[in-house]
């Protein structure tokens, strides 16, 4: 634990941490520090605390002494030299024409330097400036552009509210602010209106910003419907500082705007979300009851359609047929084919029906004693196989059209047997011919 004090070298400026050692100063006294600018002096604004620095913290400096009358008077007459200091280098900025403007000047403790404070649109180049004044002064010049917040931290003034500027009364640190800020809090976008002396947007929308995003997260959005101790409503307008909502609600053929507080908004959505509970709850139960009237003893007619339709529901579903698409044909003839080819599914066995009736009996010994009798007799050459004769027997002829009768296919025969029928056939014709 270490134990440090807070300094200010400038009336409401940063605060600067020190290490009083063995001396004890308290808040209001004047010390003298070691700088980076060498030895300056400070006024204690925090008194001594313990306070514990991190692995990456900075050693922190001591306080090499407590300032004396000396050093109080040499201070206020640097202030003096300042103002002198200030007129000096307004006149020769104007000698140099140089497109800056002078905000202050300040002498270092020990009067080894001058530091003039300005501000530019962009570089300047003011080389022969430091030239100048370095003759005059005859110590050490530094020059240092600033923005244009740090200027009215410096000269001070009031601001649109009617008090002085914050940055100037209070405010160590500037703090980012956009104009998101401004929308979030409902305010004007004008420029001239939330801008503050220094040009840019006042800081003070950065101080309410937190409680606007903590409020707007428990209001309800602009356009939604919500419920109202009155009934349902569409909201119109939200007041973010009474914390209030204003809602539409209907009236009949009309329309009523009542404004409602965030308690009484928060107590109408919890009261309707109980409802809704409520009712989910009173459904659940009404299903729960159905489904139990339903519930049987096993064994009873009842307990075995509901175990058929249990498995039926727990069975898998069958895969539907593929049917082949019908070709591109007229519609009468897709009809008739409809009509004769009945729809089979897929992965059945085929079932061909017998066109063709059944033959009287006794046909079939007479077909084949007819064949034999109608065999040429003559050889038809080549390799001796007889001539078919396209002959219709008498019989086939005069049997009726309504039964007709399937002719069978002559047994294929070897060559050797056809030759022999063939020779057998010739002995016959030559015997006939001698008689």
């Amino acid at each position: 634990m270490a134990k440090v004090i807070g300094v200010q070298f400038q009336k409401n400026g940063k605060v600067y941490y020190f290490e009083p050692g063995t001396l004890t100063p308290k808040a209001g006294d004047y010390v003298i520090v070691e700088t980076d600018r060498g030895a300056d002096l400070a006024e204690v604004v925090l008194d001594a605390f313990e306070f514990e620095p991190g692995q990456n913290d900075p050693a922190l400096k001591k306080i090499s002494r407590m300032a004396t009358e000396a050093d109080l008077r040499c201070a206020m007459e640097n202030r003096a030299k300042e103002k002198e200091a200030f007129s000096v280098c307004q006149k020769k900025i104007q000698e140099h024409q140089l497109e800056m403007k002078l905000v202050s000047a300040e002498y270092a403790f020990d009067g080894s330097k001058v530091l003039f404070y300005f501000t530019a649109n962009g570089r300047v180049d003011f080389r022969s400036l430091v030239k100048d004044l370095a003759s005059v002064f005859k110590t050490r010049i530094e020059l240092r552009q600033i923005g244009v917040r740090d200027e009215a931290r410096m000269l001070g003034g009031l601001g649109p509210c009617g008090r002085p500027i914050c940055c100037k009364a209070f405010l160590n640190d500037f703090q980012p602010v956009s104009i998101k800020m401004a929308k979030e809090q409902n305010l004007s976008l004008n420029p001239t209106k939330i801008s503050g002396v220094c040009g840019r947007l006042m800081c003070c929308l950065k101080y309410e910003q937190d409680q606007y995003e903590a409020v707007r997260k428990k209001m309800p959005r602009m356009g939604r419907e919500i419920a109202t101790p009155d009934g349902p409503g569409t909201v119109t307008d939200l007041n973010i500082v009474k914390e209030t909502v204003s809602v539409r609600i209907p009236n009949g053929d009309t329309h009523e705007i009542k404004p409602y507080t965030l308690e009484e908004i928060i107590a109408a959505r919890e009261e309707r979300k109980n409802q809704e509970t409520g009712r989910k709850n009173a459904e659940e139960t009404e299903r729960t009851e159905s489904t139990e009237e339903l519930t049987a003893e096993p064994g009873t007619p009842d307990a075995d359609a509901l175990e058929e339709a249990a498995e039926a529901a727990e069975a898998p579903a069958e895969p539907r047929p593929r049917t082949r698409p019908p070709k591109n044909r007229g519609a009468g003839k897709a009809e008739a084919d409809k009509n004769e080819k009945p729809e089979r599914k897929l992965g059945q066995p085929v079932k061909r029906e017998n066109t063709k009736k059944a033959r009287p009996e006794g046909q079939a010994e007479k077909d084949r004693d007819r064949k034999k009798q109608e065999r040429p007799a003559e050889e038809s050459g080549g390799r001796g196989r007889p001539e078919r004769q396209n002959r219709e027997p008498e019989e086939r002829k005069t049997a009726p059209a309504e039964a007709p009768v399937k002719q069978e296919r002559p047994k294929k025969t070897s060559w050797s047997d056809q030759l022999q029928k063939a020779m057998a056939a010739i002995e016959h014709e030559s015997a006939d011919g001698k008689e």
